[in-house]
């Protein structure tokens, strides 16, 4: 049963991620150089975009009550990972139609699919994610499973990354139309994300035999556990801004190819080497996780991102210095999503020894809201940045100033750069539960009899 908990629970973020990474990564980019949307019309959609996901992102920790009060011949969590996913399909095809509106009307239509979009794919992810915890209390085995679950993420991710331009390029030539290239391949993701689901749906099996019975949780309890909870809390923080700096990165990845490499097809490539880096990383992480505790893996993984941000900025536009760059940021930034994962999870039985209450999905539904209020700070940044630098009324790289480039690179580049370093401060001076801490932990609850 550990095994299969652990390839199902696993598999099932594959879709999951390529569905994600397509609309995170990928679609201020449809709206800019496929549908070709002018400088007022893509302020005001990058507008509605900032705006609904910063509201919808504490609509999360409300989204969690509901799943922690679920009861269900199917548990607490599959029943919504099932309704989020299906509504996210639906409104991620309006999202990439070809529909026939301009102006206000498109404005409109758009907001509402993504707000719609926005709320049912966070109920299919703090249902998702809360499964986790809820499998095991060990932390070797969590770190296990973790590590998994996001190698099958970042494969997800870089199926999209890797393959968004020469796919969409390729459809869009066979079938007359970029536009319809994009629908298709938002058409193959969607299946995939339910296809995927299905196998944790089918394939995970949750023991709650040995957690205490708890209330339902009310409006009260909801504050007292984010607020209540200290290690949480910090925990929200340096994953918020962490989630700001990486969102901002990747949100600039094809307009950094096309507009300052001047070579959009090598996007491609450079994915793909970030991509095997990455992976190779989250397989390794389970060995480094056994030699070096989490406050120094954390350290580390930290040192690579800044030499990585350094390099980068001060790169030649050629591949290998880029390169290099990218592999140092990206192998430091998937030990800390890892990283993040785990301090999450553990909070969960600080919180139940703290004030006696586990409340999984209330404390992984900080998860989409950290990815929503990351995503919608970088989404502002690349608005403001696209039109300000002149990039998005440019044709080509020949159209760009070099102020406008260096207004890319500062965005791109030392934004992120400083977020993700004051996260880690923040995590050095405030979090504390460490492996020993976190035995005391389990061995009081134990104890208490509430874990059997």
């Amino acid at each position: 049963m550990s095994k299969r908990n652990h390839y199902c629970f696993g598999l099932g973020t594959i879709g999951r991620d390529m569905f994600y990474t397509l609309e995170s990564m990928f679609l201020m980019t449809y709206l800019t150089e496929v549908r070709q949307l002018s400088d007022a019309m893509l302020a005001a959609v990058g507008g509605v975009l900032t705006v609904l996901r910063i509201l919808d992102a504490f609509n999360d920790p409300i989204t969690g009550i509901f799943i922690d009060n679920t009861r269900s011949r199917w548990g607490k969590f599959k029943p919504w990972i099932l309704c989020g996913s299906i509504v996210a399909c639906f409104c991620q095809l309006l999202l990439f139609a070809e529909l026939p509106l301009t102006g206000t009307a498109y404005v409109i239509l758009f907001g509402i699919a993504y707000v719609l979009w926005d709320i049912s794919f966070g109920v299919d992810d703090i249902a998702y994610w809360s499964l986790l915890p809820a499998l095991t209390t060990d932390q070797a085995q969590r770190e296990k499973m973790g590590a998994f679950a996001r190698i099958c993420a970042n494969v997800g991710m870089y199926i999209i990354v890797v393959g968004v331009i020469p796919i969409t390029g390729a459809i869009g030539s066979a079938v007359g139309s970029e536009q319809k290239g994009w629908f298709i391949l938002a058409i193959a993701v969607c299946v995939m994300m339910l296809g995927t689901q299905l196998i944790t749906l089918i394939g995970v099996k949750e023991d709650r035999s040995h957690y205490k019975d708890e209330e339902r949780t009310t409006l009260r309890d909801f504050v007292r556990v984010i607020f209540g909870n200290d290690q949480l809390l910090w925990t929200t923080i340096s994953m918020i801004l962490f989630m700001v700096g990486y969102s901002t990165t990747t949100s600039f990845g094809t307009y950094f190819f096309i507009y300052a490499y001047g070579d959009e097809s090598m996007y491609s490539v450079f994915a793909g080497v970030l991509g095997v880096s990455q992976l190779t990383a989250l397989a390794l992480f389970p060995k480094f996780a056994a030699k070096f505790n989490r406050k120094k893996l954390y350290s580390i993984a930290t040192v690579l991102v800044v030499v990585g941000y350094i390099v980068f900025f001060f790169a030649p536009m050629h591949m290998l210095p880029i390169g290099i760059a990218g592999v140092l940021l990206f192998i430091g930034q998937a030990f800390i999503q890892t990283l993040m994962l785990m301090f999450l999870a553990d909070t969960i039985e600080y919180g139940q020894w703290k004030m006696g209450r586990r409340n999984e999905s209330i404390t992984f539904s900080v998860q989409p809201l950290i990815n929503k209020l990351g995503s919608a700070i970088a989404t502002g940044v690349v608005t403001v940045t696209l039109i300000i630098s002149g990039i998005n009324q440019a044709a080509d790289a020949s159209q760009v100033t070099a102020q406008g480039l260096l207004i890319m690179k500062m965005a791109m580049m030392i934004f992120p750069l400083v977020a993700i370093v004051i996260g880690y401060v923040i995590y050095l001076k405030k979090y504390r539960i460490d492996a020993k801490l976190y035995g005391e932990i389990i061995a009081d609850l134990t104890a208490r009899g509430d874990l059997k």
